[in-house]
């Protein structure tokens, strides 16, 4: 059990809450039983190792209060909104024989024990804390699940956790689920067997030969093509040539006037 000295204090203007704080105390309230609230301060260092565990608020501490220990439960914590450092916390006291609903965090052990997660299996937390009822003198730390013999699809549920006696969850129209060791989420892709992929080597090698021969037919045509084309051109610039000379050897005759009769 943890143990916290705190002391009283009177003051209550903000601007006397703020000077508390700047020396390094929390101010905090005691409620609960038949006793007054009652107002009081803790230092910051030395609530701060149990402030930032995860259990800390189902945690039962002892509180000194000026030499008079108490068994309380902090109940909630204030944070500063730009530094979230903590500015209030409530504790309540624990009244024997009364009854508090608190949430209780859940622990898990022998990982390496679980044939599912030896499997590649994955531990699926549904709920990380399980709200219970309990007396006050009997508030569990946690709650522990063993996951020994545990495989690929187990559900761990409320009913298969061990708790103590008078403690019961606050849910009790069903049967619900903790946590699950689930399949894993990474599927590989099957690998092609080695025939099919040997096949495609070998028509693909096939179809480069003919898409070789295919280019250099049509770079031959090109050329054969091209060098026609030259010798078609020489032949009209000939003939052209040709038809232009006998046009200028012809002269056109004179036209014979027809002789008029007298």
């Amino acid at each position: 059990m943890n143990n916290l000295k705190a002391i009283k204090r009177e003051n209550t203007s903000s601007g006397e809450i703020n000077k508390l704080r700047q020396k390094g105390f929390i101010p905090a309230i005691l409620y609960g039983g038949k006793d007054p609230n009652a107002k009081i301060s803790v230092e910051k260092k030395a609530v701060k190792n149990i402030l930032n565990s995860e259990s800390f608020l189902s945690t039962v501490i002892e509180l000194d209060i000026d030499g008079k220990k108490q068994k309380v439960l902090p109940r909630e914590i204030s944070y500063h909104v730009v530094s979230d450092e903590p500015i209030h916390i409530d504790f309540m006291r624990m009244v024997p024989g009364s009854k508090i609903i608190i949430e209780i965090p859940v622990q898990f052990k022998n990982h390496s024990e679980s044939p599912g997660l030896k499997r590649g299996g994955v531990l699926n937390i549904v709920r990380r804390k399980v709200e219970l009822r309990c007396p006050s003198d009997k508030i569990p730390d946690d709650i522990v699940i063993d996951l020994t013999g545990s495989d690929i699809g187990t559900s761990i549920k409320i009913s298969s956790v061990k708790l103590p006696e008078d403690v019961k969850p606050t849910i009790t129209d069903r049967d619900f689920v903790i946590a699950t060791v689930a399949a894993p989420t990474v599927v590989k892709e099957p690998e092609k067997p080695a025939e099919e992929t040997a096949t495609e080597g070998v028509e693909g090698e096939a179809a480069s030969p003919t898409t070789e021969e295919g280019s250099e037919a049509a770079a031959a045509t090109g050329k054969e093509g091209a060098e026609a084309a030259k010798k078609d051109d020489k032949g009209k610039g000939k003939e052209q040539s040709g038809d232009k000379k006998q046009g200028g050897d012809k002269k056109a005759s004179p036209e014979k006037k027809p002789t008029e009769k007298k």
